[in-house]
């Protein structure tokens, strides 16, 4: 499996509901370097996984909707712990829908004569020494 990565990072703020998150619980503010990692079985008819350029692109868009934001304001958000896993899987799921609607270019998408992008990993490194993950296969 061939693998191109592009990093970027946001600024949130948020607090959780639950004993098990001790003094965050209060408001507090984050800010996350996230690795995107986009997948495929083969390369494509110019030697790449995905053009780098655009994944950089759909990256920072996806997260520009984030960043500076206090999430327990945001209506998606409502009553929800968002925490760094769940941030992973939110950023995967528009990333994925990015995909599906073209936005990595054609070559990124499945065609008769060549697989496209089959799978993706977000990473969000809360800091240095810890940091959580989602992934999983794009629809064929």
């Amino acid at each position: 499996m061939y693998a191109v990565n592009v990093r970027d990072h946001f600024m949130i703020a948020h607090s959780f509901q639950g004993a098990v998150f001790g003094p965050a619980q209060r408001m507090h503010g984050a800010t996350y370097v996230v690795d995107l990692e986009l997948r495929r079985g083969a390369l494509d008819s110019d030697g790449i996984v995905v053009d780098i350029g655009l994944a950089t692109q759909v990256l920072r868009d996806t997260l520009a909707v984030l960043n500076f934001q206090n999430l327990d304001e945001m209506p998606d958000f409502k009553g929800v712990n968002t925490t760094t896993e769940f941030l992973a899987r939110v950023i995967f799921e528009h990333i994925a829908a990015r995909i599906a609607e073209g936005a990595l270019g054609a070559q990124a998408l499945p065609s008769a004569d060549a697989p496209g992008l089959q799978s993706l990993k977000v990473t969000l490194h809360e800091s240095h020494v810890a940091w959580a993950s989602y992934e999983g296969r794009l629809p064929d």
